[in-house]
């Protein structure tokens, strides 16, 4: 299973497309956040055939629901509303699946410099540690999001994800 950003976001259901596109929109911090907003507001001008400084005048929440409704965004647009949205909305979930890995963290962020990829057995036991917790959509949305950003890393992800057509 070859993951993209790009085709996460399209199969994500539209309700958790526009969570993830509204917590990208209230993102801040991330760095090159400014370009990936006036990416998404052109990408919302262009199918809406708005002006530019109309759309981004738009409240979060309108931006959000318009973004969600696109299924076919860029890879860093997807990227960066996947990530947001992790941050934004599951950091317990991200903090439980990293505690059973063994994995220095802070509150879901990974704080090691490197992170030796995790065995089959221990990737089996942190996601039944998280299965048993967290919803499985919510479970395989992250695992798979994982697999994107840094398939050599999680690379063994793939053997304990169930089948994605």
């Amino acid at each position: 299973m070859s993951e993209r950003p790009s085709r996460l976001w399209r199969d994500m259901p539209l309700e958790k497309r526009v969570a993830a596109a509204a917590a990208f929109w209230r993102d801040r911090e991330s760095p090159e956040i400014e370009a990936q907003h006036a990416e998404a507001i052109g990408l919302l001008a262009q199918r809406m055939k708005f002006r530019t400084r109309t759309v981004a005048a738009l409240p979060v929440d309108r931006r959000a629901r318009y973004l969600g409704q696109i299924a076919d965004v860029s890879e860093t647009i997807a990227t960066r509303a996947l990530i947001a949205y992790h941050f934004e909305t599951q950091r317990p979930l991200m903090a439980t699946f990293l505690d059973a890995l063994g994995i220095e963290h802070d509150n879901g962020l990974i704080t090691s410099e490197e992170v030796t990829p995790p065995t089959e057995d221990q990737l089996r036991a942190a996601v039944d540690t998280v299965r048993a917790t967290y919803p499985s959509e919510d479970v395989d949305l992250y695992l798979r999001t994982l697999v994107a950003l840094d398939g050599d890393t999680w690379t063994g992800i793939e053997a304990v994800l169930p089948a994605v057509s």
